[in-house]
């Protein structure tokens, strides 16, 4: 039996990160800092979420009965922006093809991609991912 996966939205702010969930209508986490202090909000939001409504006899989705897996759904700003430590946009560059001035437009938010440019970076950073994961020791 696999895992049933659970999406959360990211989105970037000013000083952070939020995040919403279709599965759970008017639910928002948002934080100061990083993706992985939104990620440990995410987690204990959703707990405290089931449990009030456990307690208050509510219903709430089943999927939260199981072993369920948060899946992160990002905007182009707020991907460019979690990884911006990470990658320079000289190497996004290279991997997309898409020139730094641009990439850096659509990392603070000054242009929105069009669906075929943030379609461009998503397969560039899933093609890296593939290639990583063949590297064995």
């Amino acid at each position: 039996m696999s895992m049933e996966k659970v999406l959360i939205t990211v989105g970037k702010t000013d000083n952070g990160y939020c995040a919403g969930c279709d599965l759970l209508p008017g639910w928002v986490v948002a934080v100061t800092g990083g993706f992985k202090e939104l990620q440990s909000e995410v987690l204990g939001s959703i707990e405290f979420y089931i449990e009030c409504a456990k307690n208050d006899e509510e219903e709430y989705p089943p999927v939260f009965d199981g072993e369920y897996q948060l899946e992160y759904k990002f905007d182009v700003e707020s991907l460019l922006s979690v990884y911006q430590k990470i990658f320079t946009k000289s190497a996004l560059e290279h991997l997309t093809g898409i020139n730094q001035g641009q990439l850096s437009h659509y990392a603070c938010g000054r242009v929105r991609p069009r669906r075929e440019q943030a379609m461009k970076i998503v397969k560039a950073l899933h093609d890296l991912g593939d290639e990583l994961k063949m590297i064995t020791v």
